[in-house]
């Protein structure tokens, strides 16, 4: 081509397309063989077909390169190759085990579990569905030989399929390919026995091998033993992957511009453990590594005082005390804040936010001059009361109808919190003092982690009216996703979250409603287990269509906007 020719042609190019990042990075791991990485053309072309962009991962085993690399592109194709080295699953090698390929296992099974810490989309192929069963727990018969009754290597050429499977009909690929069975290629010895806790089979062969499997967290993540890449009929997968990383990119962008607030949390429970803050620390499930993964910006911690509390207001101060050494400790990373522009603030800053609160009134030890002790700290709301009645109120739990509603103490309690510029929160509290701090309070108040009644009912969740008088005086609830306040049978996931939260949107009004984890108090669900899986219910909310404006409030600007009246309340004394 000459010169001219070209530069014509890349003009035209230009003109049609003015925007070079509108397509999903789709990264797809190379083989490795005669020290060259190497990738089939199928890979690659299947993923342009789908209408993504192909990006090919060498296998480096270095973190921080595949940590870059994760950061860099949207979905992730787990290739095929030869046999894992058993040891990775603490087995020894079967006598019918072939070539393994070294340079690939250690490199390969980092990038999937830290693309799933992320929850970047995930399609795994061949040996990429065993590299996921290996890297999350699961189990690979190192030669089916024994157990197969049907050919799973064939001879034919690549393109043609040569055994069935049966999908189940409610699975990812029954969805992408609209069918229950189809025919697929096989080049394979071995084949995950155990898909592991994480994953459920969705497709087997005639002679019970396990064909594919996929996430039973609700996580876009799929693998299939067969080699779509090579049948004609193959492109629905890569279609799905490539749909599911413009959802994960879309959430990324909308992360981008909106701040994401959890407006109750547990995890300073943990810190006298010895936790680590700054790793992804098991024992936790909010830290600075998973609040990263999950697009986290701000999250409200709580000083939770257990009934009853040897010198509580001491107890209180012993872990503010502590969260503000780890905050000290990790200031490149996370800031305190107490008002909404300082979250925003500290956002613009590349900063992650804390902010403070109390969970049981009793933390005032019945002296209501601590309050201003405590405002000075910083806290932004206090929960009056938790399992049990104390001296402000009744609670919903426990209770002995002791005041029968908010006490006497109680109600001067309210209005210094008024006064102060602290949120009233109503969390745990039974319905009479529920109603009879909405009466008492000038401000607005809230419930920062509590679920609706009309479906699961328990009496820490709202009645739809306690919602509507709460949308009518402006105040706010926040679905929590404690799997007892969720369901009251069975293993709740994150549908019930966000069916909760689109009841308490129906009845109360989207400027009402927001996400109040209770993450480290027994929060988390399947797909919303910590905070690096947050993204995952951003993710949900623009499927269901919600605007950009909308997934702000959600996401603590309902929230945010009455911290800051009951905070303005304050300059006005």
């Amino acid at each position: 081509m000459k010169h001219f020719e070209l530069k014509t042609y890349l003009d035209d190019i230009y003109a049609r397309f003015p925007e070079a990042d509108g397509k999903p990075v789709i990264g797809i791991t190379g083989n490795y063989e005669d020290l060259t990485c190497k990738l089939g053309q199928g890979y690659y072309q299947s993923v342009v077909a789908a209408g993504g962009v192909p990006l090919v991962i060498p296998p480096v085993d270095s973190a921080d390169v595949i940590i870059n690399t994760l950061d860099r592109i949207d979905g992730l194709i787990l290739s095929g190759g030869g046999d894992i080295n058993p040891l990775w699953a603490g087995e020894e090698p079967s006598p019918l085990l072939h070539g393994i390929n070294k340079e690939r296992d250690l490199p390969e099974l980092l990038i999937a579990r830290l693309a799933y810490n992320r929850q970047l989309p995930i399609l795994g192929i061949c040996r990429g569905i065993q590299t996921l069963a290996v890297a999350f727990g699961g189990k690979v018969s190192q030669d089916i030989g024994a157990t197969c009754t049907i050919k799973h290597s064939q001879d034919a050429d690549r393109s043609e399929p040569t055994h069935s499977v049966k999908i189940e009909p409610d699975s990812l690929i029954s969805v992408a390919y609209r069918a229950t069975e189809m025919s697929v290629n096989s080049f394979h010895h071995q084949a995950v026995s155990d898909p592991g806790p994480l994953f459920r089979t969705v497709a087997t062969a005639p002679d019970g091998i396990i064909e594919a499997m996929e996430s039973n967290e609700y996580k876009s993540i799929l693998g299939v033993q067969w080699h779509p890449e090579c049948l004609a009929d193959g492109l629905p997968l890569f279609q799905w992957l490539v749909g599911e990383a413009a959802s994960y990119r879309a959430a990324h962008r909308v992360h981008d511009r909106v701040l994401t607030l959890d407006t109750h949390c547990d995890t300073p429970m943990f810190f006298p453990e010895g936790i680590h803050f700054d790793q992804r620390d098991p024992k936790i499930l909010v830290d600075l590594q998973k609040m990263t993964e999950g697009r986290q910006d701000a999250t409200i911690m709580v000083a939770y005082l257990p009934q009853p509390t040897d010198h509580p207001t001491a107890f209180a101060d012993r872990i503010f005390d502590k969260i503000e050494e780890i905050v000290a400790q990790n200031s490149a990373h996370i800031a305190l804040a107490r008002t909404p522009d300082d979250l925003w603030i500290n956002k613009h800053r590349g900063l992650k936010s804390i902010m403070l609160g109390i969970e049981n009134g009793i933390a005032l030890d019945g002296q209501l001059q601590n309050l201003q002790h405590f405002h000075d700290r910083g806290i932004v709301y206090m929960t009056l009361c938790h399992n049990g009645d104390n001296d402000i109120c009744d609670s919903a739990s426990r209770s002995n109808a002791t005041h029968g509603g908010v006490s006497a103490f109680g109600e001067q309690v309210i209005h210094e919190m008024n006064r102060l510029g602290i949120l009233v929160d109503m969390s745990h509290a039974g319905e009479k003092s529920f109603y009879d701090a909405l009466d008492i309070s000038r401000v607005p108040i809230v419930c920062s982690h509590s679920s609706s009644r009309a479906l699961c009912d328990h009496p820490r969740n709202l009645t739809d009216d306690q919602m509507r008088a709460l949308a009518a005086k402006g105040g706010v609830a926040q679905t929590t996703i404690y799997n007892g306040f969720l369901r009251r049978d069975g293993q709740a996931t994150i549908l019930d979250v966000l069916a909760h939260l689109e009841h308490a949107i129906q009845v109360m009004g989207i400027d009402h409603v927001g996400l109040g984890t209770d993450f480290d108090g027994d929060g988390g669900v399947p797909g919303l287990a910590n905070s690096s899986e947050l993204l995952n219910f951003t993710r949900q909310l623009l499927a269901r269509r919600y605007s950009e404006a909308d997934i702000q409030k959600i996401w603590g600007g309902n929230f945010l906007r009455v911290m800051r009246q009951a905070q303005e309340n304050e300059k006005m004394k």
